[in-house]
């Protein structure tokens, strides 16, 4: 940003500076003028090329995005608890204190859950292939117990 404003303050500066100092007196100022305006706006296309849009280094989308119930891997830090009805017997209290609890290091830290019964142990077990655990993600994180959708 700061070489295209340099640029354009340069292409603006040298539209009014003499373009050759040892012109003589016979030139016409219509001719010098056509010339000063020529130099300005290619001093002035080459600043917009500058200026030109690069593409941002933001993130655009979440990397693990079908990681969020749109395969049939979970990921148990950042998906709602919809994602979890694609698995029979997770939905709703499974999946419900999977969600409630977190975030999770590994799958394996989903057995110390409190209040989990040895039954819905089983069930994480079943599916427990079908899980992983990424970095928590804030964009997601806040909307893992109820993200608006209803019936």
């Amino acid at each position: 940003m700061k070489i295209a404003i340099l640029a354009t303050l340069f292409a603006s500066a040298a539209a009014f500076a003499p373009s050759n100092p040892t012109t003589s007196a016979a030139s016409s100022t219509a001719l010098q003028a056509e010339s000063g305006r020529r130099e300005f706006f290619g001093a002035l296309a080459a600043a917009a090329a500058l200026a030109a849009p690069v593409a941002a280094n933001a993130v655009i989308d979440y990397e693990n995005i079908g990681y969020l119930g749109g395969s049939s891997i979970v990921d148990i830090n950042n998906a709602n608890i919809r994602a979890y009805l694609k698995m029979p017997g997770m939905y709703p209290t499974v999946a419900g204190k999977i969600v409630s609890h977190g975030p999770y290091s590994g799958v394996a830290d989903l057995y110390k859950i409190p209040g989990l019964s040895s039954a819905e142990a089983d069930v994480i077990k079943k599916y427990e292939s079908r899980l992983t655990a990424k970095t928590p993600s804030p964009d997601y994180v806040i909307d893992r117990i109820n993200n608006g959708l209803y019936r």
